[in-house]
């Protein structure tokens, strides 16, 4: 049950959930309702989507549509390594701005799977937040429901579908 006086702030690892949404449902993940379904109806401090420029795709109206919604983009260009793998992730990112929040809100909801944030929410925990961890089941590392304050298990009414695909 939502405190509505709570002050939560929502950090999404656009990364993560893309290549989950991609993967599970072939589909892309549907921003307003992932706003509306972990803000439920309480203050949003702040709304950060981190996410990754590749070169190869054009991501202009996926930016539009993250700010229209009210969400502070950060980007980071993906960096290429001398033996051609690619690295892109911003854990370190979100991180600091978590840590960061903490005196600020009373909740921070985190929408990524990555079991590399358990540090995180445990520090965020110990000094009294509440941090709520929204993803999708199969691709979410166990040790990181574990450790949240609350799990959210997210679903196909959190993938945009598109023409015939609408249901």
């Amino acid at each position: 049950m939502a405190d509505f006086e709570q002050r939560c702030a929502i950090l999404v690892d656009v990364q993560n959930m893309f290549y989950s949404a991609k993967h599970l449902y072939n589909g892309k993940i549907n921003y307003d309702h992932l706003l509306e379904a972990t803000s439920r109806r309480r203050k949003v401090v702040r709304a950060i989507a981190y996410a990754v420029k590749t070169q190869e795709i054009v991501q202009d109206k996926f930016l539009k549509l993250l700010y229209d919604l009210g969400f502070e983009v950060k980007m980071k260009d993906l960096k290429i390594r001398a033996d051609g793998t690619a690295k892109g992730d911003w854990d370190m990112g979100i991180a600091i701005d978590a840590i960061s929040l903490i005196e600020k809100v009373d909740c921070i909801i985190l929408v990524s799977g990555d079991g590399d944030y358990v540090p995180l929410v445990e520090h965020c925990k110990a000094r009294g937040v509440r941090v709520e961890v929204y993803s999708f089941k199969s691709n979410t590392a166990q040790e990181l429901v574990v450790a949240a304050t609350e799990y959210y298990l997210m679903d196909e009414k959190f993938i945009f579908r598109t023409g015939r695909d609408r249901k």
